[in-house]
């Protein structure tokens, strides 16, 4: 077993490259199918500022998969340099899944590729839509297959144990894990999401510094439009995921919800102090916990005492997911105010506060993904393999591992540095007024047909 030191630089490393990696996965994962929608509205209403719209957000894209792509390796790395015994016990049996994640990555570059390349070599838009597909497709499918390895990692099954051997190996079996579901929905739901919101935030941004030209209207409200329908799937998701977690990984959902006895009509929880055991000034929702465990508001949802204190998840998580629902229900909010607030021509809609909150709704959509994902896997603490491994068990016992940490803390702060002056400067050069202006495309008033 790896010594506490190790196991906290181990831990760490991890935590850092994930948190770093998942902005631009978030990003590559949901981008693809925003470029899709508006170049497919573009062809529908032959509209240039949707093909635009498209053609600009796909040379941003390129940046952030280069970018995606360094984080990516580095995770596959450290999975066999961090911890070691996880993948010796394991790695046969997840191989599958990483494969498909590396094989669904190229299946999109590919694509990605041909369709930036022949931008003006197809004369029928429509054909040249159709690359769009493969490449939507294998961003998507990356996202499936990794969130397969970590479902397992939190349902494992598709192997026996005997006498200390992994026997009746099942690599399918083992990808369609209890978790694999409302795991994989809610990811690409969260990416369709917070990709739209960060699009939104951009327009809007554009929009504060003076812009009248139609293709930020337009640019707001379709991603606004979008980030509203995927943010409501996303709340619904997580209706899904908490009934998982009461009858999958109970011990989790107690610790988040700081249920600590077994009882029917359980309150949910919300924000509070915890004060040895003792929770001040949360506000508590009767028969909530009950209803998200199992749909019944008299259903008894099993606490903490069930439970050991060496296999309860840090009872912080709490926190965690007290932010993650309250940004998620902001931005619902937001989204639902625009769109309403357009249809009734309410004025507050284009006040510069409002646009400052449209702005922020980017980076907030963001750190409720982050915040997600830190829940995800401190709640599954201290279990690397659910029920099977502790995460001390797993960890390299190699000395270096903090050296590791400051080098690759040093490349992720070069890489997140650079790809924002690249993408600043790139569009900096071209501007849309500089891009509309060549392609000859009206400008826009005030008003715009939605």
């Amino acid at each position: 077993m790896a010594s506490e030191q190790g196991v906290l630089y181990s831990r760490a490393l991890t935590e850092l490259t994930l948190t770093f990696h998942i902005i631009y996965a978030t990003i590559g994962v949901g981008i693809p199918l925003m470029i899709m929608i508006a170049q497919w509205i573009g062809i529908k209403k032959q509209d240039d500022h949707y093909i635009l719209l498209a053609r600009r957000w796909a040379r941003g894209f390129v940046i952030t998969v280069a970018v995606g792509v360094v984080t990516g390796t580095a995770i596959g790395l450290q999975l066999s340099l961090l911890w070691p015994h996880f993948m010796e016990l394991v790695g046969h049996i997840i191989a599958l899944p990483l494969f498909m994640e590396v094989f669904a990555f190229f299946f999109e570059a590919i694509f990605l590729g041909i369709y930036l390349y022949t931008w003006d070599r197809f004369e029928n838009q429509k054909k040249h839509l159709l690359l769009l597909i493969p490449v939507a497709l294998g961003a998507s499918f990356s996202a499936v297959f990794i969130t397969v390895v970590n479902a397992f990692m939190n349902s494992p099954q598709g192997f026996d144990i005997v006498d200390g051997q992994i026997v009746n190996i099942s690599p399918l079996l083992a990808m369609f894990s209890p978790a694999m579901p409302t795991k994989v929905a809610h990811v690409l739901s969260t990416a369709y999401m917070t990709s739209a919101f960060i699009l939104a935030s951009i327009a809007a941004y554009r929009m504060l510094r003076g812009s009248t030209h139609l293709y930020h209207k337009k640019a707001l409200y379709l991603t606004l439009k979008l980030a509203l329908v995927f943010s409501i799937s996303t709340a619904l998701l997580g209706d899904f995921a908490g009934k998982y977690l009461a009858e999958y990984q109970p011990e989790k959902l107690a610790a988040a919800e700081w249920h600590f006895e077994t009882e029917e009509n359980a309150p949910l929880i919300l924000y509070g102090v915890l004060d040895d055991e003792e929770i001040k000034y949360a506000i508590r929702i009767p028969y909530a916990l009950s209803i998200l465990a199992h749909s019944n508001p008299f259903a008894e949802v099993i606490g903490l005492d069930q439970f050991d204190e060496d296999v309860t998840p840090p009872l912080y998580i709490h926190y965690l997911f007290d932010i993650m629902v309250t940004l998620g229900m902001l931005l619902i909010l937001i989204a639902l105010l625009y769109i309403i607030g357009l249809i009734r021509k309410w004025s507050f809609i284009h006040s510069k506060w409002f646009l400052w909150i449209m702005v922020l709704s980017g980076p907030l959509s963001m750190i409720a993904i982050e915040v997600g994902w830190w829940f995800t896997e401190v709640g599954r603490q201290p279990w690397i393999l659910h029920g099977l491994m502790r995460t001390a068990e797993a960890a390299t016992s190699n000395e270096y591992v903090g050296w590791m940490l400051v080098l690759f803390a040093c490349l992720y702060l070069l890489l997140g540095a650079g790809s924002i002056y690249v993408l600043t400067s790139m569009f900096n050069r071209n501007t849309v007024e500089q891009e509309l202006a060549d392609r000859k495309i009206e400008k826009g008033g005030d008003t715009f047909e939605s």
